[in-house]
């Protein structure tokens, strides 16, 4: 059996690791960090939804073709919006507080 190795970049889109129009690496970095973290709880939130969806009995009255794929797509951007209202769930939240824990500080502030 072979073994695969994938690798992930760190590097910031450009590819060439300079700060974009004219922000320091750490503010770049730090606004990737809110984005993932927002980004994760919206997948949370849609999830959840869908869990919850799923517990409701099918009765057969509302079905009709593509009704899985609107549904699906509905709970994406409520879970979207969700996860952009006032810090969502507070999760993003956590998980920044966290990752802020584990990286360096670019400056005094403490954040």
């Amino acid at each position: 059996m072979e073994q695969v190795t994938m690798r992930q970049s760190a590097t910031l889109p450009e590819g060439n690791g300079a700060p974009r129009h004219g922000k320091r690496q750490g503010d770049v970095t730090e606004e990737r960090l809110q984005k993932a973290c927002a980004d994760f709880e919206a997948i949370f939130i849609s999830y959840l939804l869908k869990t919850m969806r799923n517990t409701i009995p099918k009765s057969g009255l509302n079905e009709f073709p593509g009704k899985d794929t609107y549904t699906m797509l509905m709970d994406q951007k409520v879970a979207e919006d969700l996860a952009k209202r006032g810090g969502g769930m507070g999760i993003q939240k956590m998980l920044l507080h966290q990752f802020r824990g584990l990286r360096p500080s670019d400056d005094a502030e403490g954040r």
